[in-house]
């Protein structure tokens, strides 16, 4: 009698536990995808609003306290706002922060132009402002002739909570494009 209780009660913490991990895996797939984005041009945001459409994600721009001008841009002038803050890598520049609930996403997508062969540094602003440790985030950017590479190591050094997944460059991405690419990070 006693190897029934004990088999009974074993048994039914086996389904105990079964049904919380199934739970977790159902809550999980439950949580949204945001597609974030920095667009000084409105180049990356034209990507980020197909990349949204196709995931089906939330949108949210990152918007600076105090917005580019082409003069701050100029990355010839070493004086200019965009040379001096990528200069710094301790350089955070202020930033709108109006993303409401963002532990509601399981999936962020992290889109930018590509500056100094890496992110600006308002993305830093962004990343530490809101707490996506344990989340997957996904680069994506627009570049007229730099890769990721350099983004994607610099994060995954700086930010190891974060689960990464590399990203990629979507310089004139049709929905096609950007749909075939969202596919096969799946």
């Amino acid at each position: 009698m006693k190897k029934i209780i004990l088999l009974t009660a074993a048994a039914l913490l086996a389904l105990s536990v079964c049904a919380q991990s199934g739970q977790k895996k159902q809550e999980t797939k439950k949580m949204k995808s945001l597609v974030a984005y920095f667009s000084a041009t409105g180049t990356t945001e034209a990507i980020a609003k197909k990349l949204a459409d196709v995931t089906g994600a939330d949108l949210y721009q990152i918007k600076p306290v105090q917005p580019y001008t082409a003069a701050d841009l100029d990355w010839r002038n070493r004086q200019s706002r965009s040379s001096v803050e990528m200069k710094d890598k301790t350089s955070r520049p202020a930033m709108v922060k109006d993303l409401k609930d963002a532990g509601q996403y399981g999936t962020v997508y992290l889109g930018f132009p590509v500056w100094w062969y890496t992110a600006p540094t308002i993305i830093n602003t962004f990343l530490e402002t809101y707490d996506f440790s344990g989340k997957t985030v996904i680069l994506f950017a627009t570049s007229g002739s730099s890769t990721l590479d350099n983004a994607n190591a610099l994060f995954r050094e700086n930010y190891p909570k974060i689960h990464w997944k590399d990203g990629k460059t979507l310089n004139g991405a049709t929905k096609e494009d950007i749909a075939a690419w969202v596919k096969s990070l799946q």
